[in-house]
């Protein structure tokens, strides 16, 4: 089912795929596929906050989880990344260090665009600015959105919303005709809705009653999407 009228997926999710759509097929080379492609295994680091941004990560497969670590050490979520996302981008465009770390969540597939490439590319195409500057503006109004759930959202919409989201995110690497699965631990889940993992376990358990979700193992697979998204509480 889709979410088309039940719940404003775009205002929850980054758009940078859609920055590349103004590039010629040199342009796209020069910038991503001459680069080349790395492999990285679940769990590998791709930057930690504080570094010095060197290179820009583009995702051409698997998902990529930005995140910051709090002084007791707890780890939270902002943003999971999927397919044609770019991360990285901000500190090099501001000439600061990483305001945040980047890990694989997944196998994934990663090319690193040179600072420089990606810089010079900005500065000749217009086109690409725009779509960039337009894509950062965006950006804004999504965290804007995060802040407030996780500031004002119960644990359950908290953990709704995160489930809506990484649903649609699956949906880019689910085959024609088969149901997108969420594939997250449940530690991970916990970090990126800002709720304990002792309330993930109960809340799924109180979703599977409500016949809003199965799981299978850490697999989870939402079957009524709309009482989803009824429990997240978002209009």
């Amino acid at each position: 089912m889709s979410l088309n009228g039940i719940f404003p997926i775009e205002q929850w999710n980054f758009n940078t795929p859609d920055i590349f759509s103004c590039l010629t097929e040199t342009e796209y080379h020069n910038l991503i596929t001459k680069q080349g492609a790395q492999k990285y295994e679940k769990g590998q680091t791709l930057f930690k906050e504080g570094m010095v941004p060197t290179n820009i990560c583009f995702i051409h497969q698997g998902k990529v989880k930005k995140y910051k670590i709090g002084p007791a050490g707890k780890e939270q979520i902002i943003y999971v990344a999927h397919k044609n996302e770019l991360i990285g981008y901000h500190a090099v465009l501001a000439g600061e260090r990483y305001p945040d770390s980047a890990a694989t969540l997944e196998e994934s597939i990663i090319t690193f665009i040179p600072r420089e490439d990606f810089l010079q590319a900005l500065r000749h195409s217009n086109a690409f600015a725009t779509r960039l500057l337009k894509a950062l503006s965006h950006e804004y109004a999504v965290l804007a959105n995060h802040i407030s759930l996780s500031t004002q959202g119960t644990a359950a919409e908290r953990l709704a919303t995160a489930l809506i989201l990484l649903r649609e995110k699956s949906k880019t690497e689910t085959a024609a005709g088969e149901a997108p699965v969420i594939d997250l631990s449940r530690t991970d889940l916990a970090n990126m809705a800002g709720i304990a993992k002792e309330n993930v376990i109960r809340l799924l358990k109180e979703f599977k009653t409500e016949q809003i979700l199965e799981t299978d193992g850490r697999k989870i697979f939402v079957k009524n999407i709309a009482k989803l998204v009824s429990r997240a509480g978002i209009r």
